[in-house]
């Protein structure tokens, strides 16, 4: 078995790769999606002056950020189907993709809840009681002038979470999900470990690829929004 580094499986293993970004993305949009609707309940519970509802959610985003990921991962994957059992459901035959959508929406959501959170509170609250006082309801001053501001502010803690989520997406393969990152493993296994540096490096090219594209994406954003930002200071 030759074992002496190949540069042409690099360019060999790429197109055997990229067809499994379709499950990448299929669980890191749906992570995303639930993770900040979970997220902004959180973030409306820490910021209003319920105490309970406080604790909780600040007792869930202490929990969840210092969980690592793959615990996380393996006592949803084993802890849910164990639990339902006891009310008599089965869930051996469920698509491991479930498993991580959760795992990676709960954890998502202690982030974004931060990131909601923080951008929320950095807007002046004068503005708001201003806008309140020329005539706008609450809604048209959230929507014209808080929300806009505090976007621009949470931007780049959105993109930075984006990245960790779909980093963290890799570790779907130890339950046995074949994304992008289980692909480049099975063709490794196939090869009797031959050729494994060529073949991840061919992973490592198409994770910065996503991950540059992305960091671009965010910082355009940013420069957009951050105009409105600067024309609703100036009025």
């Amino acid at each position: 078995m030759e074992k002496y580094f190949n540069a042409v499986y690099i360019l060999d293993s790429i197109p055997k790769l990229l067809p499994y970004l379709n499950v990448t993305f299929m669980v890191t949009g749906l992570s995303v999606l639930f993770g900040t609707l979970l997220g902004f309940i959180l973030a409306v519970a820490k910021i209003r002056k319920g105490k309970i509802a406080k604790k909780i959610a600040n007792g869930y985003t202490t929990a969840l950020r210092c969980t690592p990921s793959i615990v996380l991962l393996f006592f949803t994957y084993y802890g849910i189907p164990a639990a339902s059992q006891c009310f008599g459901i089965d869930l051996d035959n469920v698509n491991k993709a479930l498993f991580i959508v959760i795992t990676f929406s709960l954890q998502f959501a202690a982030a974004m809840c931060e990131v909601i959170r923080t951008a929320y509170q950095s807007v002046e609250k004068g503005q708001f009681e201003a806008a309140v006082s020329v005539g706008l309801s609450n809604i048209q001053a959230y929507k014209t002038i808080i929300l806009p501001q505090a976007f621009v502010v949470a931007l780049p803690n959105i993109g930075n979470s984006l990245l960790a989520l779909i980093k963290e997406g890799a570790l779907a393969y130890t339950i046995g999900l074949i994304d992008v990152m289980g692909k480049a493993s099975l063709i490794v296994a196939g090869n009797y470990n031959a050729h494994a540096l060529e073949i991840y490096i061919a992973l490592s090219i198409i994770y910065w690829v996503i991950s540059i594209a992305i960091e671009q994406s965010f910082l355009k954003l940013e420069k957009i929004f951050s105009k409105g930002k600067q024309f609703v200071k100036a009025v």
